[in-house]
């Protein structure tokens, strides 16, 4: 029999985060997302930027009702790549680690960025112009000051995550809060000052994409909803997460949803698509600063509250992937060294440190090449699509093969089909958004020019890595170690202090070992 891996209960991470910080941790990456996809998708899909931007988010919505279930399943720091695991086995769950690792790291260097492209809106009220800073180097030309700029956020953000979660918590919280509200104001003031019916329906007609724009633009505009996994990365360190985890997501899935068409439709029917397109940096700023009465004030305040909420999303960036990697460190995919939590903190530091600096290389590559942000988002759109495909196929998959696990909350739209004697409820949901996701992820390999190399490549280079690691443990690479999953699930629930599902969970299994003892035959045969 195989060899059991480390018991996740030693490392043992601290429960700190509340409802409130639960919303912000998804917030924080989900709602920062606009404040970067709107000048990137409006440059692609141009005129169909608002179409984009609803199938996209249409899509995200099944992303987020199957997160939900599973997060609030299963409360284990892991998140995508642990549902896969558990669902799918050791190397399909590896291959989404891989992909969502991808995301993650892209996450820090895109974000972190893209916070420091919003502190510079400010660089011509000093007369001074950001293509100033660019200097030669090589081959290359390199924005000096931005990078900086980007560097030293990426080494806050490590100096930060490295206290504690519920310092984190804590600045996500703050910031977030701020955020919402100016959002909501932006919204308001844009519809009611700025928004004109005959421009949108002009850009509509006149300057609709082709479908390759459009497709490359829907692809990228995944960018905006991309972060609900930070909700299921926090879920082991969240109190009652089967309680707070439903609750904080679902408001997540409908406020983003919200605010990304909402911008779309604004920024489509405000201003031409060109004056976003040339603002990738600071997009949502240029918007806000074109509203009569409000935007000479307003541009200013939306680029600080952009900056900021930016920096919370890299925040989270951050967290999620050493949470991600800790939890693939626990479950045999990765070496055990990456388990070591600092002593005082108690925070994954090794992981928070490795992963973190690979976020430093992948920024300092991006501004090697002529656009920082489209490189980076190119990157982003295909870990998320390859990452959220495998969840979708783990989530139909556990229906079937952990029916018992008590689930505080199920996507609806479910068929009952029979399934070696018991009824088992099937999500129809669960299959149309694996084919939505599974579509973006075609547009992302058909159109993106770096992101179909570079994605590839970098799961492909992570799963080396991993048969190397698991033949030198003696490990099987394309089967699973054997593991109780029924006890783990009980030590997590008891842990979460979620006795009711606790005990539910018991009695359905000792149900469940009644009736195979009543009926052997059956069982043995399969049917």
């Amino acid at each position: 029999m195989a060899e059991q891996v480390s018991d996740p209960k030693a490392a043992g991470l601290r429960r700190d985060v509340s409802t409130w910080g639960s919303y912000m941790w998804g917030f924080a990456d989900v709602g920062a997302d606009a404040f970067v996809g709107l000048g990137l998708v409006l440059a692609s899909a141009k005129g169909g930027a608002p179409l984009a931007f609803a199938f996209a988010g249409l899509v995200y919505i099944m992303i987020g009702l199957a997160y939900t279930e599973l997060a609030s399943a299963f409360p284990v720091a892991g998140g995508g790549q642990y549902f896969t695991q558990r669902g799918l086995g050791d190397s399909l769950g590896f291959i989404t680690g891989s992909a969502l690792m991808l995301d993650y790291t892209i996450d820090i260097a895109l974000f972190a960025a893209a916070s420091a492209g919003y502190a510079n809106f400010f660089l011509p009220y000093m007369g001074l112009s950001l293509d100033q800073f660019v200097v030669p180097l090589g081959p290359f030309h390199v924005n000096w000051l931005w990078l900086s700029e980007t560097l030293g956020i990426i080494l806050l953000l490590i100096w930060l995550n490295i206290r504690g979660i519920r310092e984190s918590s804590r600045v996500n919280e703050w910031i977030g809060a701020l955020v919402i509200i100016l959002e909501c104001g932006l919204i308001v003031a844009g519809f009611m000052f700025a928004w004109k019916s005959d421009l949108l329906i002009h850009q509509w007609k006149h300057e609709f994409p082709t479908v390759n724009q459009f497709m490359y633009g829907s692809s990228l505009a995944i960018i905006s909803f991309v972060g609900l996994e930070s909700i299921s990365q926090a879920a082991q360190e969240t109190r009652r997460p089967a309680t707070i985890v439903p609750r904080t997501s679902l408001t997540l899935i409908f406020t983003v949803f919200l605010f990304a068409v909402g911008f779309s439709a604004l920024a489509t029917g405000a201003v031409p698509w060109q004056e976003i397109a040339a603002h990738v940096d600071n997009p949502l700023a240029v918007l806000a600063r074109a509203i009569p009465f409000i935007g000479e004030a307003a541009g200013p305040i939306t680029a600080v509250m952009g900056a900021m909420i930016l920096f919370i999303s890299a925040n989270s960036g951050v967290m999620s992937v050493s949470r991600l990697t800790y939890g693939m460190s626990q479950f045999g995919q990765m070496g055990e060294w990456f388990q070591k939590v600092h002593p005082k903190f108690r925070t994954p530091v090794r992981t928070i440190l490795v992963f973190s600096g690979i976020g430093v290389i992948q920024t300092i590559a991006a501004f090697l090449t002529n656009n920082a942000m489209s490189t980076l988002g190119n990157m982003y759109a295909f870990g998320a699509s390859l990452g959220y495909t495998l969840v979708f196929a783990a989530l139909i998959r556990l229906r079937f093969k952990e029916p018992n696990v008590p689930r505080p909350y199920m996507m609806p739209f479910n068929i009952q089909l029979p399934w070696r004697g018991r009824r088992v409820l099937f999500p129809v949901l669960g299959l149309v958004g694996m084919g939505g996701v599974l579509l973006i992820l075609v547009e992302v390999v058909w159109t993106h020019e770096i992101g179909r190399i570079a994605g590839p490549a970098w799961v492909a280079a992570c799963f080396i890595g991993y048969i190397l690691y698991r033949r030198s443990r003696k490990r099987p690479i394309f089967q699973s170690i054997p593991r109780d999953w029924e006890a783990d699930q009980m030590r997590v629930l008891e842990e979460a202090e979620e006795y009711d599902l606790l005990e539910q969970y018991r009695n359905a299994l000792a149900s469940e070992k009644r009736y195979e003892k009543r009926t052997p035959v059956r069982k043995e045969t399969g049917t």
